[in-house]
């Protein structure tokens, strides 16, 4: 089975005026569907210059970026939004919703930019609020929302347009260490049990045990690309799952 990222020999350099800053030099990564990843390393290591190239929001100096098999790296700026449509969903440290919109017109938004027929958004958005657990949240406004919910909030809207991969930058880093980990259980359920890529840039050491690979990254090279023991997932619909011990915390 093709990964569902396959990067080969990436580099990236940011140049200003004369001078140029290497950030990634010959970088060779595969991420494979149901594989939760993480990308390791200090500050200015490039993990996310690699995960922004990775999710087409960044063009590389040079190398090879396939998504799904499709090389992307070669496409004009102008197709990289359709390829990010159809086949990535992600997730920042700050949310980044909407504050004037409610969670679910948040989560509806990513299904307008699919031309999902209105009705038909409405329902699913409902669908994917509830199956995290806040499906008696969705006429609620960020600014009345936990950091957890607004954090599950972004999720469902990562995944309305049913992505097969999720990027997620320090999803965990505004979060206290409880509400991290329980965030960070949901992101394993969507690979384990969902078949999802899953590859999140974190510092946050208290949830490296959720990992299947994490990837080491110094100086804009791959140190180190090691197995993981992961955390266990409990075998349980989502929406259960979150009712156990989400909805307790958040």
């Amino acid at each position: 089975m093709q990964p569902a990222i396959a990067v080969r020999q990436l580099t990236k350099t940011y140049t200003e005026g004369s001078t140029g800053t290497l950030a990634l030099s010959g970088v060779d990564l595969d991420v494979r569907s149901g594989e939760l990843l993480m990308l390791v390393g200090p500050s200015g290591s490039g993990k996310t210059t690699l995960l922004s190239i990775m999710g087409c929001i960044l063009s590389a100096t040079s190398g090879s970026v396939r998504i799904a098999g499709r090389e992307v790296s070669t496409l004009h700026e102008k197709d990289l939004p359709a390829i990010r449509l159809e086949h990535i969903g992600f997730v920042f440290q700050g949310f980044n919703l909407f504050p004037t919109l409610t969670a679910g017109e948040n989560v509806e938004l990513m299904l307008d930019l699919k031309k999902t027929p209105t009705v038909k958004a409405k329902q699913r958005a409902h669908e994917l609020l509830d199956q995290i657990g806040l499906a008696d949240k969705y006429k609620a406004f960020p600014a009345d929302l936990s950091g957890g919910q607004k954090q599950r909030v972004a999720i469902a809207r990562a995944l309305a347009g049913d992505p097969g991969i999720i990027l997620a930058d320090e999803p965990t880093a505004a979060l206290d260490s409880h509400t991290g980990r329980n965030v960070m259980q949901q992101m394993a359920e969507l690979a384990h049990q969902r078949g999802r890529a899953v590859v999140i840039v974190t510092h946050d050491s208290r949830v490296l045990d959720f990992a299947d690979r994490i990837v080491k990254i110094e100086d804009g090279t791959i140190a180190g690309n090691d197995r993981a023991a992961t955390a266990e997932v409990p075998s349980l619909p989502v929406h259960n799952m979150i009712g156990a011990s989400l909805e307790a915390a958040l």
